[in-house]
């Protein structure tokens, strides 16, 4: 084991419940100073709540905490940033329509004159950059900013505020393989610099690669904990899970592909800024078949499934879709497509796959709230709603499984798998599937691709856009990928 004379962080008898959940069970955890410790476990397992109790998000219902040797209690994020802790989240906390250096510079002024303030936080800012290798555009808005600088910038204003301990949360969810690969040289450099690092992570390759001690936890409780050199990827794979997990490409199916059932012709799409966005577009998509569009995101995928889904309309192009036809002049509507046999898992499952105000059953019947089951003259069925919303809890296991729990409330791979739950739940003939197993944990990502295998072994036909290159040659056929 990894150890120094003082720990950055000891946390001994965690134990934090929601309701009847329990979230956290009697965890004990030590990070050392100066080491990048990895923290795996399923979707659930207990990960971000400990963090986040860590962080003063949440409050333990019984458990010590110690920072660098001293008994700490942490009520907010104001008491862990006092502390030198720092948190970069997996969805960023930035502030779209300001500037880069706004941004860093929000809620911890250091001169009530605006311009005084800027020019001390830019002199700050750019002795950092030098010293860690973070180099973005200070004046850039951030809704101009990739999102490898948005990263960038998220750990420049931690280190601004004087973290010593950083904790990541799925740093490279979204992440380039380039951007990532730079990522983890800013982190070296900050480790070698006397940064303590934090990693909670679904990716165990990336673990292996960059972490120095690994703690593995399932239910809510640590299972296992070790040097990164004692730990091997089908071990931490089988400790999270608690079982072993087939890796590999399971052999295509034997029958015949189907007709066509989705074919767009010459799509084309240009904002309303005048970039093109899609540049004479064709593909074709066949019953029984899973075909993959591979590559970093940003360079047109989101535009092609909104196309698909009816979300958007081309500038030109055609699509023939289930034995109908549609071209730019009267393009496909989402409704329209829904009720033909089309379903869509957007990209971004916040901002349009769920309401993450609205509860877990309101979520899982969204667009789907006006079928015979749940709705008739006007009024809704809440009891037939909860009922179905349980049994997809069931059937994709779905943590926790509790009806009225809000969206916002559960973690990223199980809101993930709420959202499929939804879509296959009305058996479509078409899937459009963007980034299935984004944050998703080992296991969790075995039971989607099972059911997306199989949805094309029943017959549909799926289109899967993912910017994971593993993925889409698991899942796709050598000639489709």
């Amino acid at each position: 084991m990894l150890e120094t004379s003082t720990p950055a962080i000891r946390m001994t008898g965690i134990t934090k419940h929601f309701g009847a959940v329990a979230a956290n069970l009697d965890v004990a955890l030590t990070v050392w100073m100066g080491t990048v410790h990895g923290i795996v476990g399923e979707n659930g397992a207990g990960k971000s709540t400990l963090m986040s109790i860590l962080y003063g998000f949440y409050q333990a219902d019984r458990g010590q905490i110690e920072v660098f040797g001293q008994a700490a209690h942490i009520k907010n994020a104001d008491d862990a940033i006092a502390l030198g802790i720092g948190m970069v989240h997996q969805h960023f906390m930035l502030v779209d329509t300001l500037s880069a250096l706004d941004n860093v510079m929000l809620g911890a002024e250091p001169h009530w004159l605006l311009a005084t303030a800027q020019a001390q936080v830019r002199d700050k800012l750019t002795a950092l950059m030098a010293a860690t290798g973070l180099y973005i555009d200070l004046d850039t808005l951030v809704a101009d900013l990739p999102v490898g600088d948005r990263q960038r910038l998220e750990i420049l204003k931690a280190l601004y505020r004087g973290a010593k301990i950083l904790i990541l949360d799925e740093p490279t969810a979204v992440l380039t393989p380039q951007e990532t690969t730079q990522l983890f040289g800013v982190l070296r450099r900050l480790r070698a610099q006397g940064t303590t690092l934090i990693l909670i992570t679904h990716k165990l390759k990336e673990v292996m690669a960059l972490c120095d001690v690994v703690t593995v936890m399932r239910a809510g409780r640590v299972v296992q904990e070790l040097p990164i050199k004692d730990a091997s990827l089908d071990g931490l794979a089988q400790a999270m899970v608690g079982r072993h997990i087939a890796t590999g490409r399971p052999p295509d199916q034997a029958a015949a592909l189907g007709d066509i059932v989705l074919e767009a012709a010459h799509v084309s799409v240009t904002d309303s800024l005048g970039v093109v966005r899609l540049k004479d577009v064709s593909l074709s998509l066949r019953a029984g078949e899973i075909v993959g569009v591979a590559g970093v995101s940003g360079n047109g995928q989101s535009e092609l499934m909104d196309v698909l889904s009816g979300l958007l309309k081309p500038n030109q192009g055609h699509l023939h879709l289930l034995g109908s036809d549609f071209s730019d002049r009267q393009w496909l509507d989402p409704s329209t497509a829904r009720a033909m046999g089309l379903a869509h898992v957007p990209e971004d499952r916040h901002a349009r796959a769920l309401v993450m105000a609205f509860a877990a059953w309101e979520s899982a019947v969204l667009g789907y709230d006006d079928l015979p089951e749940y709705a008739s003259l006007g009024w809704m069925h809440h009891g037939p709603m909860h009922q179905a919303t349980f049994n997809m809890m069931q059937r994709f296991d779905v943590r926790p499984r509790d009806t009225e729990l809000l969206s916002s409330k559960f973690s990223g791979g199980n809101q993930q798998k709420l959202v499929l739950a939804r879509e296959l739940g009305q058996a479509p003939k078409v899937l459009l599937v963007g980034q299935p197993t984004r944050g998703v944990d080992i296991g969790a990502i075995e039971f989607i691709h099972g059911q997306l295998r199989r949805l094309r072994d029943a017959g549909g036909a799926v289109l899967v856009v993912s910017s994971e290159l593993d993925e889409i040659l698991a899942l796709a056929r050598e000639d489709d990928a």
